[in-house]
């Protein structure tokens, strides 16, 4: 079979079902248009050998597709992988990570504070209390081992049984503070500060933090509105057009309004193995098949407690983007990314290919 591809989206959408095209369109709109140049003759050697047959370049495909109901967007033009990159480091990452062996997070006991109701040891990680804090509750799951890329099954499920041990721990010292969010930034592209493999996790009170807030809200309003479930309509979108699939009653979605590269949106009803093991199967092929160094994950989920509003519906979801070569000096969000909408050379279907 033809590979597919995000580019001939509407052709996939037009052998879709009448009931699966509607629900596509009630959450998605894509445009289609064409970037055009004009090279001079002394240039066009430089665009064969980056990017192939200069007509590629002439005439560009250019795809922007938005979440109506986020308002999530995404613009794709896989020639952007091929543009030249001219900040680059020398440095080899697997180097950096060994040259980093001995840092305070191989000695947490000695050199990492502990969080006011002490710390929490799982088979694999143990706890420490942020120094420079987010929120009031903000703290850290080190893992046992210091390269954060070598990771197993057992030791994946070890960090998140542990960042949930510790939000329990810090809901009981006060009982206002339910709102639970964990992230995993791995290497200095992701933002991680220290190489050594860990993750951070917040408590947080009086509301979720204002993007999963906003997510709440469109989902409620999407029910309000049309009588379903946001998240079952969002995954049957993409399984028609066989970007999602389910396994163990969790739900793989190569997402088509990707934040950045690669995003990956896993759905599971509680935070059991199966949305742990899906976890680690994504970042395992995300390191082995994709060649993803530098990665962040987040975890969204309802609140650990009852709350006023309403969390009816809302599945834990998680969220993992690759953040691009840690050999480039070049930041992979810029001001479009910031302020106006995510700017996407991977296309989803080469994902979704991947990790199935």
């Amino acid at each position: 079979m033809p590979e597919k591809s995000i580019v001939k989206i509407n052709d996939y959408l037009a052998e879709l079902g009448e009931e699966e095209r509607s629900l596509f369109e009630r959450i998605f709109k894509v445009f289609v248009t064409e970037g055009a140049i004009e090279p001079p003759d002394t240039m066009i050697p430089w665009i064969e050998a980056r990017f192939g047959p200069v007509e590629r370049v002439r005439r560009q495909r250019i795809v922007k597709i938005v979440n109506l109901i986020t308002m999530e967007s995404a613009l794709f033009n896989s020639l952007r992988a091929g543009r030249p990159i001219e900040a680059r480091s020398s440095e080899n990452v697997e180097a950096a990570i060994k040259a980093q062996e001995g840092d305070p997070f191989c000695r947490p006991l000695e050199l990492t504070p502990s969080d006011v109701f002490g710390r929490i040891s799982g088979h694999h990680s143990i706890t420490a209390s942020n120094v420079a804090k987010y929120d009031c509750f903000h703290g850290l799951v080190i893992f046992n081992k210091h390269n954060p890329l070598t990771f197993g099954l057992e030791e994946v499920k070890d960090y998140f049984d542990t960042a949930l041990a510790w939000a329990q721990k810090a809901h009981q010292v006060d009982p206002e503070a339910r709102y639970f969010f964990l992230m995993w930034n791995c290497l200095w592209k992701s933002g991680a500060s220290i190489i050594h493999g860990h993750l951070q996790m917040t408590l947080t009170k009086g509301m979720h933090y204002a993007k999963i807030e906003a997510l709440r809200r469109a989902a409620l309003n999407y029910r309000e509105r049309f009588g379903s479930n946001y998240f079952d309509d969002l995954y049957r979108v993409h399984e028609a057009l066989g970007l999602g699939w389910e396994e163990k009653g969790v739900r793989y979605l190569a997402y088509i309004t990707p934040v950045k590269e690669k995003e990956t949106l896993l759905m599971a009803w509680d935070l059991a193995d199966p949305l742990k093991e899906a976890a680690y199967r994504v970042l395992r092929a995300f390191i082995d098949k994709l060649g993803v160094k530098s990665f962040n994950l987040a975890l969204y989920m309802p609140p650990l407690a009852p709350t006023p509003e309403d969390w009816g519906g809302f599945p834990c979801l998680i969220r993992i983007v690759d953040r691009g070569d840690p050999s480039s000096k070049t930041a992979d969000f810029g001001a479009m990314e910031l302020y106006a909408a995510s700017v996407i050379s991977d296309d989803p279907f080469r994902v979704a290919e991947a990790l199935r």
